[in-house]
């Protein structure tokens, strides 16, 4: 469903990724770790279209998508929840989860969607009318994901969604993305959750410096002593 291909971005004249590629299939749970500085944000925005890549291919459904504007890149079907429960503060749970559903298609269908992610976080309907700067890092969370469901994607990225919410909360947020799957939204997933996300994982890739230095399933990178130790801090 998406592919990047040998992906080399700069910063000025500094490199921060280095001839990246990795694959997220229709359907699967793909996880990108690493620690801060590794490269995951720069490969998230390279991918939305908010920074274009100095050389590489990016495709998704068989397109090429590298360049293109961030709204277009949402119009395909791809839609982003952004780190640390990023919300418009002095905006209400309903608008916010609004703003989401900008493009026409998903604009035209905001009611239905709206029940369905009520359905899916009945905290987000009780608090629909409540300034964001009230909710807690638990209800900020939901609603970032809400939000995202709101452009009716077939794609999300989510960037460190488990980031500091308490244990019951990350185990919460990794339910929550499982059930996506089970929706038909294939997730590629930003994270330094370790344990909780190669657990959920269908497969991962690990960063550091800009560069891929592992890649396997889940299972397969848990039990890897050499990049669990070097890389993961396992």
């Amino acid at each position: 469903m998406l592919s990047v291909h040998q992906l080399n971005v700069y910063y000025g004249s500094v490199k921060a990724l280095w001839d990246v590629s990795l694959r997220v299939d229709d359907g699967e749970i793909v996880v990108v770790l690493g620690a801060n500085g590794a490269g995951k944000s720069t490969l998230v925005k390279t991918i939305l279209g908010l920074i274009e890549p100095h050389s590489g291919m990016i495709k998704f459904a068989g397109r090429r998508i590298e360049g293109l504007d961030p709204h277009r890149v949402s119009e395909l079907g791809i839609a982003y929840g952004p780190e640390g429960g990023g919300v418009f503060r002095d905006m209400s749970v309903r608008e916010n989860l609004e703003m989401g559903a900008y493009h026409r298609r998903a604009w035209e269908r905001r009611e239905q969607t709206l029940e369905r992610v009520f359905r899916m976080f009945p905290r987000l309907d009780e608090r629909q009318r409540a300034l964001c700067r009230t909710l807690s890092g638990g209800e900020r969370q939901m609603l970032v994901i809400g939000r995202a469901l709101m452009a009716l994607p077939t794609f999300c990225v989510f960037d460190e969604p488990s980031i500091g919410l308490s244990p019951v909360l990350v185990d919460e947020a990794f339910d929550v993305i499982r059930r996506l799957r089970e929706e038909g939204i294939t997730t590629l997933l930003i994270e330094q959750n370790v344990t909780k996300s190669l657990k959920v994982a269908d497969r991962a890739y690990v960063l550091e410096n800009g560069r891929v230095v592992g890649e396997g399933t889940g299972e397969e990178l848990l039990d890897d002593e050499l990049v669990g130790r070097a890389y993961l801090g396992l």
